[in-house]
């Protein structure tokens, strides 16, 4: 089972007089960040939400939002009277000295810093259990969004391992005919500086066996192919938490298939190499997808 680090939920409700949205939106990311949008009634509970999220939540950039609304809204601002006063003291004052017409003093008051001010009182252990209740809901819904996403994820990264796999195998039917070739290009080049007869061919055979072995590419095959197997291994696994992982067996796949295309030394098998290269490219953009 994969999940994508890329996730949406939501959920709504009425808690006593007040209505609450709550939003939670993430992206992928190496480590957990979560920012929190919430009321100043709020302040002293986001602690706990910071908890809850990072349990159900794991790594990833988290966007969370708590919108609230109240049924109520003459209640929930007051207008700071002192300080207009003083606004308007001293407005009046210098349109006075200055022989300014005063205007609708009252209007620009009104947009001056700190005279609209909530009134947003403590949040009672009742709206906290009920905002709890709509956290808890916004998590789970965030959750099934990253599993049907995780879905599309597996069945495409799935697909493309397989595909490498195949094209390992299509490498065999290449062999036999780069094994020749290397040895007609090493002969041919080494008749063009001396005369055949000057050949030693027991030297020759010794000199292409070892050559042979440097450009054998068995030993990478396997390792390839145990690591396309393990790669499947860790998909079906039921961890939740496996993105790193497989973000590390992709890096040792393409070690493998680099030294492949190193040694091929025939143009079919490096063409091959090309569209191995090109699957694990998709792969790891993928891969920094999944959580």
């Amino acid at each position: 089972m994969i999940l994508s680090m890329t996730g949406y939920g939501q959920a709504s409700g009425q808690i006593g007089n007040k209505s609450y949205r709550i939003e939670i939106k993430s992206l992928n990311g190496k480590t957990t960040d979560i920012r929190l949008k919430t009321n100043a009634n709020l302040r002293d509970k986001e602690l706990e939400l910071r908890k809850m999220i990072l349990e159900t939540g794991c790594r990833g950039k988290f966007e969370v939002s708590v919108i609230m609304e109240s049924s109520l809204g003459e209640n929930d601002f007051k207008f700071n009277k002192n300080l207009m006063q003083s606004y308007f003291n001293e407005l009046t004052s210098f349109a006075n000295e200055n022989k300014i017409e005063k205007g609708d003093i009252l209007q620009s008051i009104i947009r001056l810093p700190n005279i609209v001010q909530q009134t947003d009182s403590e949040m009672s252990d009742e709206e906290w259990k009920g905002l709890k209740a709509l956290a808890i809901e916004a998590l789970g819904n965030h959750t099934s969004f990253r599993v049907a996403e995780g879905k599309s994820l597996e069945v495409d990264i799935v697909a493309r391992v397989k595909n490498i796999a195949q094209l390992l195998k299509d490498i065999e039917q290449y062999e036999d005919e780069r094994i020749t070739a290397l040895r007609e290009r090493i002969k041919k080049n080494l008749t063009q500086y001396l005369s055949k007869e000057n050949v030693d061919e027991n030297r020759f055979e010794q000199e292409i066996i070892f050559y042979l072995e440097k450009l054998d590419v068995n030993e990478e095959k396997v390792r390839l192919a145990q690591h396309c197997k393990y790669y499947q291994e860790q998909v079906d696994l039921q961890q939740i938490e496996k993105g790193k992982k497989l973000s590390f067996i992709t890096q040792e796949m393409g070690r493998e298939i680099n030294t492949l295309g190193a040694k091929a030394q025939q143009s079919d098998i490096q063409q091959i190499v090309v569209n191995m290269k090109d699957e694990l490219e998709k792969i790891k953009e993928q891969v920094l997808n999944i959580l």
